[in-house]
């Protein structure tokens, strides 16, 4: 009844009830008790791991077990939401000592991010073949990482201050079911390991992936104040992930952990194969030594405040309606250094 509402000529008295989303500030859309973050994304692992192991880029794990780690539910926030500016701790290359301030290379990271709908008891994994079972739906992620922090911190125990200041969601989740239609095999390359048992099903290789085009837009201060507007900077598809949603919940639980209804799971970068393709600066970027040149005639290495990230992603199919994601959009506000007593 409320849909029939909403479409093409309804009763205008309906419509006029209706509040443009513009004016509506958004919130998450569900209680979130924990968070964890994927490494999925193939392309960005290698592109990353080049900027570091030129000659062996993806650990000897990474296509054998889906990398994650526990991530900071607390700082997870809405679309449109501001980002400040996080400061921490990093050693310059020419340093001998590390310093603290704001980061200087803060960054985006272009994820899905997969919300849990019926939790699992303690101690009891779940199989991969009801794993999807547990999963309500997706949304988009901004994983924003101060990478300089990232760099000096993420050893010998991962991430920490770098990823832990914000992590933005999108407004609305997009269920399975309405997904159905843009279901694609999940495939491995010829040569590569196929996943261990406890990873692997008949019905994950026939339809576990699934056909989501993915992009991001930078829109920088200077562009807004000209009434300019946003600048696409790249996009991929989430069937490239390395592994998929289903192979995701059944690792996570496959030790007992319980997973709670509203956890929420991050896939990690979703970059493409092609140049041009990388979800986060650091890879469009090569590091910050090839800095983008904007259509405004600004340069970016990493971002500036007053910086707008802004990721979208959709799915479409001949014959089915085209299904949208709610913009995930963070401004970047500058740092608010802690007070001296």
């Amino acid at each position: 009844m409320r849909s029939r509402a909403l479409r093409r000529g309804a009763d205008e008295k309906l419509r006029s009830s209706l509040v443009p989303q513009s004016a509506v500030e958004m919130g998450v859309p569900c209680r979130i008790g924990d968070y964890t973050d994927f490494y999925t994304g193939i392309f960005h692992a290698t592109n990353v791991g080049k900027l570091f192991r030129p000659d062996n880029p993806l650990l000897p794990n990474y296509k054998w077990v889906p990398i994650g780690y526990h991530g900071r539910a607390s700082s997870i926030i809405a679309s449109s939401q501001p980002i400040k500016r996080p400061s921490g701790q990093f050693k310059l290359p020419d340093q001998d000592a590390p310093s603290f301030g704001p980061t200087r290379r803060l960054d985006y990271e272009l994820e899905l991010g997969i919300f849990v709908g019926i939790p699992n008891a303690l101690g009891d994994p779940v199989s991969i073949e009801r794993a999807e079972d547990h999963v309500f739906g997706l949304v988009l992620l901004d994983d924003w990482t101060a990478r300089d922090v990232q760099t000096w911190e993420y050893q010998p125990l991962g991430p920490f201050l770098s990823k832990s200041f914000a992590t933005t969601v999108s407004p609305w989740i997009v269920t399975l079911e309405a997904l159905a239609p843009f279901r694609v095999p999940f495939k491995r390359a010829e040569g590569d390991p196929q996943p261990l048992p406890y990873l692997d099903s008949a019905a994950n290789r026939e339809l576990g992936g699934f056909d989501i085009s993915l992009e991001v837009a930078l829109q920088t201060k200077a562009m807004r104040e000209a009434g300019a507007p946003p600048q696409r900077l790249m996009s991929s598809n989430f069937r490239d992930s390395y592994w998929t949603i289903a192979q995701l919940v059944a690792h996570h639980t496959v030790n007992g952990c319980n997973l709670q209804a509203g956890d929420l799971l991050g896939s990690g970068t979703q970059s493409g194969p092609d140049p041009g393709q990388g979800g986060s600066l650091l890879e469009l970027t090569l590091g910050g030594k090839q800095p983008l040149r904007l259509k405004s005639g600004e340069t970016r290495a990493f971002l500036e405040d007053g910086d707008t990230v802004i990721l979208r992603a959709h799915c479409a199919r001949d014959g089915f309606r085209r299904i949208g994601f709610g913009e995930c959009r963070g401004t970047v506000m500058p740092a608010a250094l802690p007070a001296r007593a």
